[in-house]
């Protein structure tokens, strides 16, 4: 038997919005990890050190991480 009071499944034709938040924490920690590479790698190519913007970059990744955890949390919720 169904219940007639539970809602209809979705289409699944539209994303949810809360993929896009998946979809923002992989990137910023995609790019705060080239900006770690890009680290390690400017001594190493030039005889330069690396620019404080670089570094600011690289704060990319943990921002990305911590909105990564926020979206498990967001969507692990039971739906009432």
């Amino acid at each position: 038997m169904t219940n007639p009071s539970a809602p209809p499944p979705s289409s699944g034709s539209g994303r949810r919005s809360s993929d896009r938040l998946l979809y923002l924490a992989l990137g910023l920690f995609a790019i705060g990890l080239l900006a770690i590479v890009a680290i390690f790698l400017t001594p190493i190519v030039s005889d330069a050190t690396p620019g404080l913007w670089l570094y600011l970059i690289a704060m990319l990744a943990p921002l990305g991480f911590l909105v990564g955890v926020g979206y498990a949390l967001w969507s692990g919720r039971r739906s009432r």
